[in-house]
């Protein structure tokens, strides 16, 4: 069994609150110590001489002579080369652990199988999250994109969303290099069959199809859609991963004799199109924007490039009625697939059958490259026989004559429910092991990056020794994303959207770094020159906030230009802060009238836009936290023996005990726990206290009587001699 993780906490609030808060100060389990700050290292390892420190990542590049059983022995282990498998082998060797990333297929690291695009609603804060504590998924996206929109310019800041089209090649070549070229990291092709466990049940390492065995104290699986994968093409099926790839086979039946659960999910891709067989005379354009956005919060990676259009067309009629008239022919409606999809990315099927008073559904076409034919048509995804695939793509506006690519096809795959995971993304069972990406049921390149980075950074502090880091719900999206994958018994993919954090107006993009950028420091994944980076753009929205409480008008045509946005009067000696909170009055209206500041840049400007104008509802949901937070954050008892607690519903038993949640807040967010169980339990952990604390008290006073007794018949003693 696993040894209990000691494990630190982080919530990092602090440029977008107008007042120092402790609630947002480091929480530390019992036990935990504080982190020291630590250099980014490159070239060495953890100052713990548990690692072994690897200046190159080549196994060719070191001597054949004296290489032995040593050189299959490494710090992390990571298996698999997706998003979660990039992200954790960096952030594992960045932090100098020795790593080694074992995949299927080199030349289909980082690849994009489905749409070859990143962001969007929540999964663009994932990203944002991801870079300020020093990832690099932003960073290819902000290099390799075709075109960017931010979604939901209409709507306030909390919902608002950074969404790139990129270039499905470009972005896997660079990324790719990226992992080559990382000191500590070592690449290999192998197929990972088995967990090897130690004498204490503790991962040892891992076996390999062909017979190697790699050893590391740490082991993270990212296995995505390959584990026991079969894709589906009307009624013919093939074990792969993905189009033109092996599945993994073999590691599905040892985890489950090592006494995991595994369950079956599935997702889809839709066919593409040659984009040159395309009459785009009659469809809508969706031009990016003029501005372009950036996921990096690092400035030498916002370089500007053309931007390629998107389009937009409808299903019809057509469409319909050929789908409606082959629905058995489908693995889902045929009744030989009954594996959950995605719920928030339906097949074109789905939408067809649930939503049957809808006459027409948007389809955008989207390019995949800059030098390649082929068109992703996003909401299109089908499980029909490919002999109906073309058919059915012709129905659409423009496409009436278009030439198909390649056929859209659905995918199975197993993957094992996280509640198995601790916050940690380390295993309850076995200590040691990490799932992270789509093994743990999330679906997206996002949602896996964002796993990714958490399970490598705590893989290496595991095999160095040190406390394992959590995220809590309101310190990020992705604490959100973790907590509710470990803590409720999900059966279909889980897709990160805003409404399911309760905190999202505290965790926007915009302040992702102000956030999570000390802790990647702290940690050591954020070099000097970030570090400065962020310290002076800090220091530039702090002077320019204080600048704008200073700065007093009177008239003007500022005043009449605010009054004109606003429909409210402008009161004489007014600050420039107050205009700013107005309705409708943005920073550009004093840029407008020369009252801005023209060292911000346009991001710095924004974000101190939102800081002023939301400051209010921001305290209010500041000060909801802090009821909350006392409560929320209370320890449950690792053996707890929640089947012997009367009090609690049977079903509230039944839950608790699979779940084991670590805290109060995590217990009442388990499906099935109602508030009188939550009482119970709170009820539980006073009269726990209360028992210690008598327990401690009476053993006080029993070495306090001790000591008086001992003392008194020393002194007797002394005075009969």
């Amino acid at each position: 069994m696993a040894t209990p993780a000691v494990t630190l906490h982080l919530s990092r609030l602090a440029r977008h609150l107008p007042f120092s808060c402790p609630f947002f100060k480091p929480v530390l389990y019992p036990c935990a110590r504080i982190l020291p700050k630590l250099p980014f290292r490159r070239r060495a390892g953890f100052s713990s001489s548990r690692f072994t420190v690897s200046a190159s990542v080549s196994p060719a590049s070191s001597n054949p002579g004296n290489r032995g059983l040593d050189d299959e022995r490494y710090d992390v282990i990571v298996v698999g080369g997706g998003h979660a498998g990039c992200e954790a082998a960096l952030a594992s060797a960045r932090l100098g652990a020795r790593t080694l990333l074992l995949t299927l297929n080199i030349d289909r690291i980082a690849w994009q199988p489905c749409n070859p695009a990143v962001g969007g609603p929540a999964k663009s804060q994932l990203v944002h999250e991801v870079d300020a504590l020093g990832g690099e998924i932003g960073k290819i996206a902000d290099r390799c994109y075709l075109q960017k929109r931010i979604l939901n310019t209409s709507r306030g800041p909390a919902v608002r969303a950074l969404r790139a089209q990129t270039d499905k090649r470009e972005y896997a070549t660079q990324m790719k290099e990226i992992v080559e070229s990382t000191p500590n990291l070592s690449i290999r092709e192998a197929m990972v069959t088995d967990i090897l466990l130690g004498k204490n049940d503790d991962i040892e390492g891992v076996r390999t199809f062909f017979g190697m065995n790699f050893y590391a104290p740490s082991v993270i699986l990212t296995t995505g859609t390959f584990m026991s994968g079969k894709i589906w093409v009307g009624r013919t099926s093939m074990p792969a991963g993905r189009a033109g790839e092996s599945a993994s086979l073999g590691l599905t039946e040892n985890l489950q004799r090592l006494g995991f659960e595994t369950d079956r999910l599935k997702t889809g891709t839709p066919a593409r199109v040659d984009r040159r067989t395309v009459d785009y005379s009659g469809l809508e354009p969706q031009h990016g924007d003029e501005e372009v956005g950036w996921f990096s919060f690092d400035l030498d990676f916002h370089v500007e490039r053309e931007q390629m259009c998107c389009y937009l067309t409808r299903t019809t009629k057509s469409t319909h009625q050929l789908i409606r008239e082959n629905l058995h022919e489908t693995p889902t409606y045929g009744g030989w697939v009954e594996a959950k999809g995605p719920r928030y990315c339906p097949s074109i099927e789905d939408k067809i059958v649930r939503f049957m008073d809808k006459e027409s559904h948007q389809i955008f076409l989207e390019p995949e490259g800059r030098n390649v034919p082929e068109l992703y048509v996003q909401g299109f995804s089908t499980g029909l026989p490919e002999r109906l695939q073309l058919p059915l793509l012709r129905t659409l506006p423009g496409l009436e004559n278009c030439s198909m690519l390649r056929p859209a096809y659905a995918v199975e795959y197993d993957y094992l429910p996280a509640h198995q995971c601790s916050r940690s993304l380390m295993t309850k069972k076995i200590g040691g092991l990490f799932f992270s990406g789509q093994i743990n049921g999330t679906t997206g390149y996002e949602e896996a990056a964002a796993q990714g980075i958490v399970s490598g950074i705590n893989a290496a502090r595991h095999a160095d020794g040190k406390p394992l880091i959590v995220l809590e719900r309101e310190s990020s999206y992705i604490g959100t994303l973790i907590d509710d994958l470990v803590t409720k018994d999900l059966r279909e993919p889980y897709r990160m959207l805003t409404s399911r954090s309760e905190h999202r107006l505290l965790l926007r993009s915009d302040n992702a770094d102000s956030r999570l950028t000390p802790l990647g420091r702290e940690i050591g994944l954020i070099d000097d020159r970030r570090w400065k980076l962020y310290q002076d753009k800090q220091a530039r929205i702090l002077e320019e906030k204080k600048r704008l409480k200073s700065v007093r008008i009177s008239g003007g045509d500022l005043s009449a230009n605010v009054t004109s946005l606003s429909c409210q009067p402008v009161k004489d000696f007014s600050t420039l802060e107050s205009l700013l909170k107005k309705p409708h009055v943005e920073y550009k209206v004093l840029d407008k009238h020369g009252y801005g500041n023209e060292m911000l840049s346009r991001v710095e400007k924004q974000c101190v836009e939102i800081d002023i104008k939301y400051e209010g509802f921001i305290v209010r949901q500041q000060n909801q936290l802090q009821q909350m937070a006392h409560q929320q954050h209370k320890r449950l008892p690792e053996d707890l023996d929640y089947n012997a607690i009367a009090t609690l519903s049977l079903e509230a038993r039944e839950k608790l005990s699979k779940v084991r949640p670590q805290t109060i807040g995590q217990a009442s967010r388990v499906g099935g726990v109602n508030p009188a169980d939550i009482t119970a339990l709170l009820i539980i952990l006073e009269a726990n206290r209360k028992m210690a604390y008598q327990e401690k008290r009476l053993q006080l006073l029993n070495s306090v009587k001790t000591d008086t007794d001992g003392h008194i018949s020393a002194a007797s003693l002394k005075e009969t001699n």
